[in-house]
């Protein structure tokens, strides 16, 4: 490891990761580079290799056990009504429904709608109403004979995301760090290395990112596909959106008249 790296770990101990290891862990996975590093940085914020190799079989078990593909979203249904509970990784939006005066969550690649969130599950994540967001889940399956009532039951839910930020501390550690060394680590943590760019480059590519701290700023970048231009919206942070030109409507922006959701940025 640059002695940059090293001076990374010890200013940040425990939640760095290393962006090569996302490749290694991701396989056929359709997931967010965010989830992938949330779960390596649970078994692999380390520097060393043995611990990181295992923490890297842990991950790929976990994925493999436990995310949801579309294609076998119906053998995990029977997994979860066969065994009576299940453990998955998806992406987890909720709504509430005004006519029970209930919570009802929807799972995007396990396809089962309207399964019951209690009111504290709600008020720990706020975040699942605005949007959906990736979480580990555990699912349980109880028939029932009242066709108003959903067999599915979700017991426990925590967002693949940091659930506290400490400011204070990153203040601090920022201080250990010069400009230009403050830059090559904003550099790495959007996956590029820095050692590859001029110091124009790297300030253009973070660029993009100012959306993420300025409200209210509007930026346009031009250029052919393949450059860049969507992938940290859409892969390093869950507090991103990327919408395709094709998808955007009023409705999913704004508010939809028939239902009253409010959209992304009414």
């Amino acid at each position: 490891m640059s002695d940059l790296d090293n001076k990374i770990n010890e200013a940040f101990a425990g939640l760095v990761v290393r962006k090569d290891l996302v490749k290694a862990v991701k396989g056929n996975a359709i997931v967010p580079s965010y989830v992938l590093e949330y779960l390596l940085g649970q078994y692999c914020a380390t520097d060393d290799e043995e611990s990181i190799q295992s923490g890297i079989d842990t991950v790929k078990e976990i994925l493999g056990k436990h995310y949801v593909h579309r294609n076998e979203a119906g053998l995990v249904r029977s997994t979860i009504k066969e065994k009576g509970r299940w453990k998955v990784i998806d992406k987890i939006a909720v709504a509430l429904n005004e006519k029970t005066d209930a919570y009802e969550a929807s799972f995007s690649n396990l396809g089962i709608k309207k399964v019951l969130v209690d009111s504290d599950t709600i008020k720990k994540h706020p975040k699942l109403l605005v949007s959906g967001v990736w979480c580990i889940a555990d699912v349980e399956y109880e028939f029932s004979e009242d066709k108003n009532v959903s067999p599915w039951i979700m017991s426990t839910l925590k967002p693949i995301q940091l659930s506290k930020f400490d400011f204070d501390h990153y203040v601090a550690a920022r201080r250990e760090f010069s400009t230009d060394e403050w830059v090559d680590l904003l550099i790495q943590s959007i996956g590029f290395n820095p050692e590859m760019l001029g110091r124009r480059n790297k300030l253009i590519q973070l660029v993009r990112l100012i959306p993420f701290c300025e409200r209210n700023y509007n930026l346009i970048e031009l250029g052919p596909k393949g450059t860049g231009k969507s992938h940290i919206y859409s892969e390093f942070s869950p507090h991103g959106i990327l919408l395709s030109g094709g998808e955007v409507t009023v409705p999913k922006l704004f508010v939809n008249n028939a239902t009253g959701k409010i959209g992304l940025v009414g």
